[in-house]
């Protein structure tokens, strides 16, 4: 629901936000409670020590206090468990409660105040035990009170000033809808919310140069950022509960699902293409796109033998054959490169560890066992990476012989071009193809990585039209159609599992906003239920809720009434809203141009139950897939561990074991030239 309006602005909580919090407080404030009427009722009649009879008014006032304090607690956790997300019309007393609860912070800071004055100046000859009960309860004071303004600074909204009521509505044809009141409000407000999410990257971001390209990556960014969350009203926890239920409404879905339907509409492998052969080449080549993250993923992968045997590499002066630049001072990261990828020191051109925004490392290396240049590309591993990441604008990027729109994920474009510039004009390329001039060229990479990789393999496409490009877990919002139909001859992405990163582009991020909305209005379950629940579910497993609702006729012109008198959940008609009653409405227009993930897409899933014991083995299947597959994101607890270059690894190695025929069923049914 919208945020709560209390002092004349709203705030990012909601009125059902304060179950949790108010019942730790209550309960911490009960205990205190009886401490002290334990502490009273034993000393009362005999406090014979100095300033006596400020202790006795402390404590009886302090009694009083607490009992005021837990009576409003009491009535803020009952009445905000009450009504559902969007119905909070039995919680409109929740702004007068929030009043008096701040009210009585006064008395409780003076009875602070009091207590510690006592402590300081009247408390000797007293009773140590009182001494220490009042000492407890001062410093408790204080934490909560700390607390309680920390809390306020986390949920301050700094544009969340109370909307102006909008005018009476004037017949089409009076106003100008560009100039009217509303939209110079909307404008204003869009505009605040952009310099909001611009200072907080930078101070997010204080450790890193404000030069000219970090200022217009904080500009982009901020401006993606306000337009996605400009237009509804949710709360973080709001969000939260959205994505419990759409987590258990997915399952039930896939656990409804015929197994054998399933099968029958996996996308056959192409004729000429062996999978077993591009799985043991993806698994090859994911050795290197792991390797390019250095000694952090070596010693994460494996952290009882990494240590020693990185510790006899690091700092070790070498007179090198290779050239490495930037960033690896100790030599750790070029060690672990050297263990992952079994290569020898003579085997690399050119390691750069240099990392900027949209300068990203990468490292050029002779694979002899597969008679291959590669090209490797490290992944996220920076805040500096992030901002490329986040940097999710299109960017023209024309290809001779390419009909049809091009244009691609700005961030890792512009990576993809400094690569490119480093690989061709300071002759890198040139450099390992005179001592391998047999050798084909191999791009690979892993998320950004993977990303800037394909692109890369794009540019590089005119001069090397052999080039092959393994893609790990690339991201779903990179290449327009045209370009992505263009990759398919030379980029295979590899995708596991219920991965996030792969669906993650704006119009995906756009569709389950859509989605939440939608669920969180239907849902007549009050929040903190919502929320005990789906952590329950995923910790402990168990049957995915029913979900019954109470809305399922309610349209956008009800879902627009006033909330709280003041509020709505939608600040603003959006194309991303036509209907939120129904599934079957007409797909929403989109307002950000699509991105598809590049070229051939291997999709591996886990072949069994989707929750397994921890010591269960896994088996895995693979299958060739479409990009219309991941134009939904997934809500699972796997959507990210699935998306670890571990994982990846993992999963390829297991596919590629000694008897692989039983872990790829389908794929090898439907694939007749496959060699058993």
């Amino acid at each position: 629901m919208p945020g709560m309006v209390v002092f004349g602005r709203r705030w990012g909580i909601a009125s059902d936000d304060l179950v949790f919090p108010g019942s730790f407080e209550l309960l911490l404030r009960v205990i205190w409670w009886i401490g002290t009427m334990i502490l009273f009722t034993s000393h009362k009649g005999h406090f014979d020590c100095n300033g006596r009879a400020v202790l006795h008014t402390y404590l009886v006032g302090l009694l009083v206090v607490l009992g005021f304090i837990i009576l409003s607690l009491w009535a803020i956790v009952y009445v905000s468990a009450q009504g559902t997300i969007t119905n909070p019309g039995a919680r409109r007393s929740m702004p007068a409660l929030v009043y008096l609860r701040a009210v009585l912070y006064i008395p409780e800071f003076v009875w602070a105040c009091l207590g510690a004055v006592w402590v300081s100046d009247d408390s000797r000859g007293c009773d140590l035990a009182t001494v220490g009960a009042v000492i407890a309860a001062v410093v408790t004071s204080w934490i909560i009170l700390l607390f309680t303004g920390l809390g306020v600074v986390f949920v301050f909204d700094p544009i969340g000033s109370p909307r102006p009521q909008p005018g009476p509505v004037e017949p089409l044809g009076v106003r100008d809808m560009e100039s009217s009141e509303s939209s110079q409000f909307l404008s204003t407000a869009r505009s605040l919310a952009t310099r909001v999410w611009e200072c907080r990257l930078r101070l997010l971001c204080c450790c890193l140069p404000q030069d000219e390209s970090h200022r217009a990556a904080f500009s982009s960014i901020s401006q993606l950022f306000s337009d996605f969350f400009s237009d509804t009203d949710l709360v973080p926890s709001d969000i939260a509960a959205g994505l419990a239920l759409l987590h258990q409404e997915q399952d039930k879905m896939e656990r409804s699902t015929d197994p054998e339907e399933i099968l029958s509409h996996s996308p056959s492998s192409p004729i000429d293409e062996d999978l077993q052969t591009e799985l043991e080449k993806a698994a090859h080549c994911m050795q290197f796109a792991a390797a390019a993250y250095g000694w952090p993923l070596y010693v994460f992968s494996y952290p009882f033998t990494a240590p020693c045997k990185l510790s006899g590499d690091c700092c070790r002066t070498r007179a090198a054959e290779y050239d490495i630049v930037g960033g690896d001072h100790l030599g750790c990261h070029f060690s672990s490169i050297l263990e992952t990828t079994g290569l020898q020191y003579r085997d690399f051109i050119h390691v750069s560890f240099h990392n900027q925004i949209y300068e990203i490392p990468f490292f050029v290396a002779l694979d002899h066992k597969r008679e291959a240049v590669v090209v490797a590309v490290r992944g996220t591993l920076s805040l500096k990476d992030v901002l490329t990441d986040l940097s999710a604008e299109c960017e023209n990027l024309p290809v001779d012989g390419v009909s049809g729109a091009c244009y691609a994920h700005k961030g890792m474009c512009q990576a993809a071009g400094y690569i490119y510039k480093k690989l061709i004009n300071d002759g890198i390329l040139s450099q390992a193809f005179s001592i391998a001039p047999e050798y084909k060229l191999v791009v690979t990479g892993h998320s950004l990585g993977a990303g800037t990789a394909a692109l890369l393999a794009i540019l590089l496409r005119p001069s090397f039209p052999s080039l092959q490009c393994y893609s790990f877990s690339p991201p779903g919002g990179l290449l327009s159609k045209a370009l992505a139909d263009y990759s398919k001859d030379f980029v295979v992405s590899v995708i596991l599992g219920k991965d996030l990163v792969p669906r993650l582009s704006i119009p995906n991020m756009e569709d389950l906003k859509r989605r939440i909305l939608k669920i969180v209005t239907n849902c007549n379950k009050p929040k903190y239920r919502i929320l005990l629940q789906g952590c329950w579910y995923e910790l402990f497993g168990g049957d995915p809720d029913d979900f019954p609702t109470e809305m399922d006729s309610r349209r956008e012109e009800q879902l627009n009434q006033p909330l709280l008198g003041e509020e709505s959940l939608i600040v603003r008609h959006s194309s991303s809203y036509h209907s939120l009653a129904s599934d079957d409405s007409p797909v929403h227009t989109a307002t950000h141009l699509p991105l598809f993930p590049p070229g051939r897409i291997l999709h591996i899933t886990e072949d069994g139950p989707s929750r397994r014991s921890c010591f269960s083995e896994v088996r895995y299947r693979a299958d060739w897939s479409s990009e219309s597959k991941f134009q939904s994101i997934l809500i699972s607890p796997r959507m990210l561990v699935d998306h670890m270059p571990d994982a990846v690894l993992r999963a390829l190695n297991s596919l590629c074991s000694e008897d692989p025929s039983p872990l790829c069923p389908s794929s090898l049914n439907n694939n007749p030239h496959v060699s058993m």
